[in-house]
């Protein structure tokens, strides 16, 4: 038999080990289930960032509305399949936690992160990324051509021509919804808001299971009006949609969307990892892209059509009170208006 030259001996062991070595790679890279309320066409963009980062670490990704993912979560409490919630309405994660639910965990960069968009325990039970806020999504093309006006507030949506020309997120589905609903019945007073809600009811063509689909409704033409979130308005007009984004004159109601890490019998060194990374400053300007109010400064402009100062433009919202109400609004809700509804 022919025996093996020197140097090719050499290349050959040297493949060998290379083989060795991404094997072990391979099989010491861990997968991370990530349950996410984000919309899908900001989840590529910032997985993106987290990739360059992170190649060791694969990320499986579960989307849906607020309050179908926290339907889930809490689903599952007594046998936990997600790692971390990212992305999803802090009032929500204060149920996991209300649960005994959530492992408390403080972030890398935590200090950095402003108090109203923390958990105030030490360490946090959950932290903050960015607030969403309420936006009402209108098409211009529509409004003209059934001469209705161009609502600013949420009292102008009572005006009787509006009829059958709404629609709005059900907030037992949607955080959206809830965060509307909530910052309602927060800024006037439960009665006078169940009553505005009574009226606006008149006026509901559809209510839908996703925040974004009323936006998205408006922007196809088959209502006039959405009341929607900020983001989602301005992501159908860059479509080419005619939607103009107009943000109550009332202010509009908010909340943080926010990560925490799930209590597992193994917690894996990777959702510490991505719970690091979800706060780090190069993911924090990619979200500071699209809206204004992030867990900390980043020096991004506010970007385009939101106010000057979007802060401001943010209702008092008392999130424990949301929180801990959560389930009475919602049955009270579902009892008076959920007639309307989508087919689930």
């Amino acid at each position: 038999m022919r025996k093996m030259s020197k140097p090719l001996k050499t290349v050959m062991g040297g493949l060998l080990v290379l083989l060795v070595l991404l094997s072990a790679g391979a099989a010491v890279a861990e997968e991370l289930l990530v349950y996410t309320a984000l919309e899908d066409d900001e989840i590529p963009v910032y997985l993106e960032i987290f990739k360059k980062a992170h190649p060791d670490i694969e990320i499986k990704i579960v989307r849906d509305s607020t309050g179908i993912v926290t339907a889930k979560l809490l689903a599952e409490k007594d046998n936990p399949q997600a790692d971390v919630v990212w992305g999803t309405a802090a009032t929500s994660l204060m149920l996991c936690d209300q649960a005994g639910m959530v492992t408390p965990y403080a972030p890398k960069g935590l200090e950095k992160v402003r108090p109203k968009m923390r958990d105030a325990n030490n360490p946090p039970h959950w932290v903050g990324i960015k607030a969403w806020m309420t936006g009402l999504c209108v098409n211009t093309v529509e409004c003209a051509s059934l001469k209705l006006p161009i609502p600013q507030s949420l009292d102008d949506l009572l005006n009787p021509v509006y009829r059958g020309q709404l629609a709005m997120p059900n907030p037992a589905s949607s955080g959206t919804g809830f965060l509307t609903v909530s910052a309602i019945l927060q800024t006037m007073g439960e009665e006078k808001g169940w009553a505005y809600l009574d009226k606006l009811h008149d006026n509901i063509a559809r209510y839908t299971h996703s925040g974004s689909k009323p936006c998205k409704l408006a922007g196809a033409g088959e209502v006039a009006i959405g009341i929607s979130f900020a983001y989602r308005g301005f992501m159908q007009k860059q479509k080419g949609e005619p939607v103009l984004t107009v943000f109550p004159a009332e202010g509009s109601g908010w909340d943080v969307e926010a990560n925490c890490l799930i209590k597992k019998a193994t917690i894996k060194p990777a959702a510490r990892t991505f719970l690091d990374w979800a706060i780090s400053e190069q993911v924090m300007k990619a979200y500071a892209q699209v809206y204004p109010v992030t867990a900390y400064a980043t020096g991004v402009a506010i970007p385009d059509g939101f106010p000057a100062d979007p802060e401001g433009q943010l209702i008092e919202n008392d999130f424990n009170w949301a929180a801990k109400n959560r389930a009475r609004i919602l049955a009270e809700w579902t009892k008076r208006y959920d007639g309307k509804s989508d087919a689930k």
